[in-house]
């Protein structure tokens, strides 16, 4: 794939580190007297070593290169300590990387890393990326009901129960040539229109990426459905908050487990339920 990467001028590095500490990705050593890039998988292309380099050796240019994993930097980086995990998470933020902060959240808490700078109790920021930290009282929102719009009844467009991730069968017969609804538990609470707008004519699959203990449980249980069903599309839907970015993640491990190719939309909303 084509996209945004780091590349080093050799004549003009001479070898003085100082970018290294600055990649806490860990896409960078000095080999052989220079800075390289060792892998295509580390560097995100955001360029926080580039600041740091005397020599305005190292510029971004935009070429083929393999995807950036952030679980295979996470995998490197947490070797290094809470410091690294800090200036990692730090950098994501930094650059409005919520996506990519939200899968670093995601290894942290699937592998019960204490993160320094989170609460213990919720590994989140002492910020606002953070859910718990993002408590707000929405209390001052008017009730919108004008007086020319009269009451009518409305019906679910729920096809099948249960709903949580937890509880399906893979081998439920209503996944055959279904459209898959993937959603985050805190979504229908939020979007006031998620039946008619999401649900309808869809198989729903539930779950919370942050707070449920069953991930691994969950891609497996994914890429059985894909896997065992014809799927004709999946369409997720989340919240804006960082963690709720591992729904996405988990989906495309299940994907790549179950070798399947399967067309995704993909739809957050706010926490003042408006479709970003």
């Amino acid at each position: 794939m084509k996209r945004k990467i780091i590349t080093i001028d050799e004549d003009k590095c001479d070898g003085c580190g100082v970018c290294v500490p600055d990649c806490p990705e860990g896409a960078l050593q000095i080999i052989d007297g220079k800075a390289r890039l060792i892998s295509d998988l580390f560097c995100d292309g955001l360029g926080a070593c580039i600041k740091t380099c005397p020599q305005d050796a190292i510029t971004i240019e935009e070429r083929e290169a393999e995807p950036y994993d952030e679980r295979k930097v996470m995998e490197n980086i947490v070797k290094h300590g809470a410091n690294t995990i800090k200036a990692h998470l730090k950098h994501l933020k930094e650059h409005k990387e919520m996506e990519l902060l939200g899968q670093a959240l995601h290894f942290l808490h699937e592998h019960n890393i204490d993160v320094p700078g989170f609460h213990d109790d919720s590994h989140c920021l002492h910020d606002d990326t953070c859910p718990g930290a993002m408590a707000r009282d929405l209390r001052h929102k008017p009730a919108e009901k004008p007086h020319d719009i009269v009451d009518v009844k409305l019906y679910s467009e729920l096809r099948q129960w249960p709903v949580q991730l937890k509880l399906l069968n893979p081998a439920a017969s209503y996944f055959d040539n279904a459209d898959l609804l993937i959603s985050a538990d805190c979504v229908p609470f939020t979007y006031a229109d998620f039946h008619r707008k999401f649900m309808r004519s869809k198989i729903v699959i539930m779950f919370c990426p942050k707070l449920d203990p069953y991930i691994e449980e969950y891609i497996d249980k994914l890429a059985a459905i894909f896997s065992m069903h014809k799927i004709n599309s999946i369409t997720i839907v989340r919240m804006e908050v960082p963690c709720c970015g591992g729904i996405s993640v988990i989906v495309q491990k299940a994907l790549e487990k179950a070798g399947k190719n399967i067309f995704i939309k993909d739809y957050t909303i706010s926490i003042d339920g408006e479709i970003k």
